[in-house]
C-alpha cells in the first residue's frame, strides 16, 4: 500500500505520504498546517536562525536521533539552545550550565521546536503525539509505557498540555498511553488549542531544580506490564 512506502529516486529518500499507523485525516491535517506554517513563518524562522547564529554560534540547527513510530530512530531538528561546553575530562556540562539566555527564551516560548516542521513533512512526526524522548529510554520503559510509540511522536501532546516537564515521568507516560487509546481528530485540535495557551503562559517548562527535566532512569520493575 502507498501508506507503507518509502522510495528512492537518484539516491534521494522521499517522505512517506501516509506513514504506517497514521490515519489519513491526521496526516492531511499535519501536512496542511505544516505547509501553511512554512509559508507564513518563513521570514520569522529566518530571523530566529540569524539570532541563533549570532548568540549561540553554529550549527544553527540541533540534530539528534530520537525514537519514532514503533521506536524506529529518526533525526529530530530543533533550533540550537545550548553551547558545547565540556569539563576537563571532555564530558558535557549539565544542561543548566550550557543553556544560553537566548536558548532559555527559545525553550520557554517553544520556538526551538519549530524546525520539527521538517520532521512532520517527512512523515516522521505529527503536530500532536507523545514527545520523542531519548533513544536510551527505550530499554527502560515498561511494556505499557512502550505503547507510547504506537503512534507518531508529536511537537505537542496530551502530556504537554497536562503539566509538560512539571509532572513525573510516570504521569507523562500514563497520559501518553491514554492519548494512544483515545485519539481522534477533535482531541488533536483541542490539544493544539490548549498548547497555544500554555506557551503564551509559559507553563510547565521545567521541573524544580532542572533546566528542563531530570533523566528518566527506568522503573523499579521494567518488565511489569
Amino acid at each position: 500500500m502507498l501508506s507503507h512506502l518509502n522510495y528512492t529516486q537518484s539516491g534521494r529518500i522521499f517522505p512517506m505520504i501516509f506513514p504506517p499507523g497514521v490515519h489519513a485525516i491526521k496526516r492531511l491535517f499535519d501536512l496542511a498546517i505544516s505547509l501553511a506554517g512554512l509559508i507564513l513563518l518563513s521570514p520569522f524562522l529566518l530571523i530566529i536562525a540569524i539570532l541563533v547564529w549570532i548568540k549561540n554560534g553554529r550549527p544553527i540547527l540541533y540534530k539528534q536521533q530520537r525514537p519514532g513510530y514503533k521506536g524506529k530512530p529518526f533525526s529530530i531538528y530543533k533550533f540550537r539552545t545550548m553551547m558545547d561546553k565540556r569539563d576537563l575530562a571532555g564530558k558535557l556540562l549539565p544542561d543548566s550550565e550550557r543553556l544560553t539566555g537566548f536558548g532559555r527564551f527559545l525553550r520557554s516560548t517553544s520556538l526551538d521546536e519549530l524546525p520539527e516542521i521538517i520532521n512532520i513533512l517527512k512523515g516522521e512526526m505529527s503536530w500532536v503525539g507523545p514527545r520523542p524522548l531519548l533513544m536510551q529510554y527505550l530499554e527502560r520503559y515498561s511494556k505499557e509505557q512502550m505503547r507510547r510509540h504506537d503512534v507518531l511522536p508529536g511537537i505537542t501532546g496530551w502530556a504537554q498540555v497536562n503539566g509538560r516537564n512539571a509532572i513525573s515521568w510516570q504521569d507523562k507516560f500514563r497520559l501518553d498511553v491514554w492519548y494512544v487509546d483515545h485519539w481522534n481528530f477533535w482531541l488533536d485540535f483541542r490539544i493544539l488549542w490548549i498548547s497555544v495557551w500554555k506557551v503564551l503562559r509559559r507553563e510547565g517548562i521545567s521541573q524544580d531544580g532542572h533546566a528542563t527535566a531530570d533523566e528518566f532512569m527506568g522503573n523499579d520493575n521494567p518488565l511489569q506490564p
